[in-house]
């Protein structure tokens, strides 16, 4: 692989800016992680996160909604924003001379937003539109409802909130969200790709050096809700979706935990897709993801089927599970190896990928991982470590929830239900 450079300076005021040099590209990108994600929102207001990220890029700077857009366009940033639980997200990849210009972009996007009332119901209508779509999607729905219960708020919370709350955010909740949660300290601002380190330091410090800190308000947690749950609903098919706790990203048996998954579901030879898609045709879509907060992990398995086959597919993959916990098979982990040295190989061609992954790193484990590293772990792992891994924290302790016309059972759980 590459030569590898990594950089990372802490501003007077908490801002955190970490880059890796990738000297080979023409391109760079950047990825700013604001503590402003729906963790923060009111309980009664869940949403508020989401649309303050639409309406902070309605105009900013000098920058007016139309100039905002045209200006990204013009320079070629292909850009991109979300909220997530923790953080709002910005991010863009261009050509290497135009990173600065794209910075002081979005530092207007996060200092000075124009959040003026004639934008606000314009915002609301694409908020409104992004809840549709979900309630449209059947698998988006079943997942949201099992994270929010395997997780309890506000960890398990969906960022886009309901139609009654969007409804009900105001001008004023907007602008009150972004006095509180705009913050340096907890920003993370990491970017990837050619670059020349001290001219970026000093260029973010231009930007956000004066930038103040504040600080965060206390968040209420709600516990978890485990078991099983039936979300009853017309249809002609059945979501299952189901989880059990794994380590999170920090620790150290992590990539044991990932390792594990991936031969559960890590492309068309693995069990969950071979064993009930392939063999035995029960689902159209099966498989299983590893998902972590900042203290916690879990492993998330869906299967889509029809209503008819649903009770048996969710045996069958309770069945391949069960087998899990006896260990993977040596073919299993050299797939596997191969699998995530192509993944790491590509990262190491794309600049956005690496933006993004060292801003997570940094957010959970406060360093950054290089690939050589990542490398040498993929490499180290033997089917001995993995199974003792599963050996110690076996699949179980199963959360599920289901969306169809009729709930499904596992053994020695209670089923609570609701309506669609």
């Amino acid at each position: 692989m590459h030569q590898q450079q990594i950089f990372n300076h802490t501003f007077s005021n908490g801002l955190v800016l970490v880059a890796q040099s990738m000297p080979w590209l023409q391109s760079s990108a950047f990825a700013i992680n604001v503590p402003a994600g729906c963790r923060y929102d009111p309980a009664e207001k869940i949403g508020l996160s989401n649309f303050a990220c639409e309406m902070v890029q309605r105009g900013c700077g000098d920058l007016d909604s139309r100039q905002f857009i045209e200006a990204l366009e013009f320079k070629g940033i292909d850009y991109s924003s979300s909220s997530s639980v923790y953080h709002m997200r910005f991010g863009g990849a261009m050509r290497c001379e135009q990173l600065h210009d794209g910075l002081s972009i979005f530092a207007d996007v996060l200092r000075r937003p124009h959040l003026t009332d004639d934008q606000l119901e314009d915002g609301r209508l694409v908020c409104f539109q992004e809840v549709r779509a979900i309630e449209d999607d059947l698998m988006q729905r079943v997942m949201i409802e099992l994270r929010n219960r395997h997780y309890g708020q506000p960890d398990g919370r969906d960022c886009h909130g309901t139609m009654d709350s969007i409804g009900s955010i105001t001008m004023e909740d907007i602008r009150g969200f972004f006095k509180d949660r705009f913050l340096p300290n907890g920003t993370i601002i990491s970017v990837a790709g050619k670059l020349d380190w001290e001219q970026l330091k000093d260029h973010v410090e231009y930007l956000f050096g004066d930038w103040k800190s504040g600080e965060s308000a206390a968040i209420t947690a709600e516990p978890p809700q485990p078991g099983t749950h039936h979300i009853a609903f017309d249809s002609q098919q059945t979501q299952i979706c189901l989880a059990f706790p794994a380590v999170p990203y920090s620790h150290e048996d992590y990539y044991q935990s990932r390792g594990a998954v991936g031969v559960l579901s890590g492309g068309m030879s693995s069990r969950l897709f071979s064993e009930i898609r392939e063999k035995r045709g029960l689902c159209y879509s099966v498989f299983a993801t590893s998902t972590s907060t900042k203290d916690r992990g879990s492993v998330i398995c869906y299967s889509g089927t029809t209503a008819e086959r649903a009770q048996e597919t969710l045996d069958a993959l309770i069945e391949q599970l069960d087998g899990l916990k006896r260990g993977i098979e040596e073919d299993e982990l050299t797939r596997l190896k191969v699998q995530i040295r192509s993944g790491l190989v590509m990262q190491q061609e794309s600049c956005r990928s690496r933006a993004s992954a060292i801003g997570v790193d940094w957010f959970h484990l406060g360093r950054i991982q290089l690939l050589d590293e990542l490398n040498d772990i993929v490499n180290g792992l033997t089917v001995d470590s993995i199974n003792r891994y599963l050996e110690n924290k076996p699949p179980g302790n199963y959360d599920l929830v289901t969306l169809g016309p009729e709930p499904l059972t596992l053994p020695n759980h209670e089923i609570s239900t609701t309506s669609a």
